[in-house]
């Protein structure tokens, strides 16, 4: 693509931006030192300003001021807000799935899917705010009554990454908005607009049941930004999402201040496939799930242990379709991987593959940059490599579209080389053999906090708690139990008596 080309792309892309923008009534933003960018053409969609340290400050400020009232609000009645939240992003589904594609160059599909998360964990959440249950225990004491009680934490912050751009800042901010926390929002400096979008939304579904809008705040700019909120004492709970890096310097800067984490770092994820396995629909699954957003999700498939007795047929299957996957423009049809992010994502990529063929393995497709597009955007076609052994660059995390393929010879093999990485976020077993897939799931095998069994390591379903072990960082949010990490925990013992035993038959005095 020429340079007069690409940048009148630019163009028409910010265009559509800012008339996006303003369907979901959000004003586009002025002039500023954040620039966001689309990985498209690598061009700028519009400019917008950054908070500086006193603006953090003060929307932590409103945040905590809010909560004073918020946490008085009975739980079912907040869940208007998701309610009404959950209406307006259905009715806006198509404009902000439209910028996710602009800002984060997802493909259409998977941009719908994204912004249909956030509509699935509102109705989760407003299911939930009927479920916040405690317990009652029997007392000892005669004439007591013992129980746990949970209540609103405080204020929550949120930082999230570029790759799921408004989903987690829903799975988050659904939830502890029902739980009576409020909610101050550090987005990826990467895509400012998405996140405008959906504040300009949740505000206005506050104002529209008659809460107070003021229960979440949204905070631009980079790294500096998030360190304002990670260091802040009035932030009762901080969730980030990220790279293990970043969760190695927030972690104990927040521990050191008392307050809490909920941490979902990187996922370097394998999946084990068996003798008896469907190969046709392992095939399908394994090339969702490594291929999939460009090689950009945390639950991507990054490494395949396959038996030696099958590699060959399944390997033949799932290089023929990488070479049939249609890499370019995600506005365009057909289109099935998009861009990667930016020049560095495409920088460790190169690396990446570099490193493994130095270690012996063998380069069995992809890794090259697709031609025609602008000097600034970065498309490449996903990658196989066959590597002897799980190497030192196989057991990192490279956030782009690389499946390293390692071989086992019994199943024991197979979970040890699965577990032997850092990280432990999702996992998968493709099997015919029940007692292979019960193995998987059982204490000895999966070290995971997401195994499956003949279905691949994306896509997870919002019911279930999603989060990782290990360098993961051990958070879980979205479905089951996770409302518990928003709301603390109080024990309460309940003298109905005219008596005052004490407890464990004490005597005193």
């Amino acid at each position: 693509m020429t340079n007069t080309l690409s940048d009148q792309l630019t163009r028409d892309l910010a265009d559509r931006a800012a008339t996006l923008l303003r369907g979901i009534g959000a004003e586009p933003p002025q002039d500023g030192e954040l620039t966001a960018r689309t990985p498209i053409t690598g061009g700028v969609l519009a400019t917008l300003p950054a908070d500086s340290p006193e603006s953090v400050d003060a929307a932590i400020e409103r945040a905590a001021a809010a909560f004073g009232a918020w946490r008085t609000v009975p739980a079912p009645a907040r869940a208007a807000v998701v309610r009404r939240l959950a209406e307006l992003l259905t009715a806006h589904k198509t404009e902000l799935a439209q910028l996710v594609t602009l800002e984060a160059g997802k493909i259409g599909p998977e941009a719908v899917g994204e912004v249909q998360e956030m509509i699935d964990v509102c109705e989760f959440a407003i299911g939930l705010s009927r479920q916040l249950y405690g317990r009652t225990m029997p007392s000892e004491r005669p004439g007591h009554r013992l129980m746990e009680t949970w209540h609103p934490l405080g204020v929550v912050g949120v930082i999230s990454a570029f790759n799921f751009p408004v989903a987690v800042w829903a799975w988050n901010t659904a939830i502890a908005l029902v739980c009576g926390d409020t909610v101050v929002w550090k987005p990826s400096e990467t895509t400012p607009l998405t996140a405008l979008a959906c504040h300009t939304l949740l505000r206005r579904a506050a104002a529209d049941v008659g809460a107070d809008p003021q229960v979440h705040q949204l905070i631009q700019g980079g790294s500096e930004v998030g360190a304002r909120l990670v260091d802040d004492e009035g932030v009762a709970l901080l969730s980030a999402t990220g790279s293990v890096r970043m969760g190695r310097i927030v972690a104990p800067r927040v521990a050191a201040r008392f307050g809490r984490c909920l941490l979902e770092l990187g996922g370097n994820n394998g999946a084990v496939v068996t003798p008896s396995a469907d190969l046709e629909l392992a095939a399908r699954a394994i090339v969702f799930a490594a291929a999939g957003t460009a090689g950009q999700r945390c639950t991507t498939l990054r490494r395949l242990i396959v038996h030696v007795d099958v590699v060959g047929p399944l390997l033949d299957r799932v290089a023929k379709a990488y070479r049939q996957l249609r890499v370019g423009n995600p506005l365009d049809d057909g289109v099935l991987v998009g861009p990667l992010i930016n020049e560095s994502a495409r920088t460790s990529m190169r690396a990446a593959i570099d490193r493994a063929l130095a270690d012996g393995g063998e380069l069995v497709c992809g890794g090259e940059p697709v031609p025609g597009f602008s000097e600034h955007a970065h498309y490449v076609r996903p990658a196989i490599v066959r590597m002897p052994a799980q190497t030192a660059v196989v057991r990192e995390e490279t956030f782009a579209p690389i499946l390293y393929v390692l071989t086992y010879h019994d199943f024991d093999h197979a979970v040890a080389l699965h577990n032997a990485v850092p990280q432990g976020l999702s996992s998968a077993i493709f099997t015919g053999d029940q007692r292979e897939a019960e193995r998987f799931l059982a204490a000895d095998g999966s070290d995971c906090g997401i195994a499956n069994v003949n279905i691949g390591t994306s896509g997870a379903e919002i019911g279930g708690a999603f989060g990782g072990e290990k360098h993961t960082g051990g958070g879980r949010e979205s479905g089951s139990d996770s409302w518990k990490a928003y709301m603390r925990r109080a024990t309460n013992t309940v003298n109905y008596s005219t008596e005052l035993p004490l407890a464990q038959g004490i005597q005193f005095g």
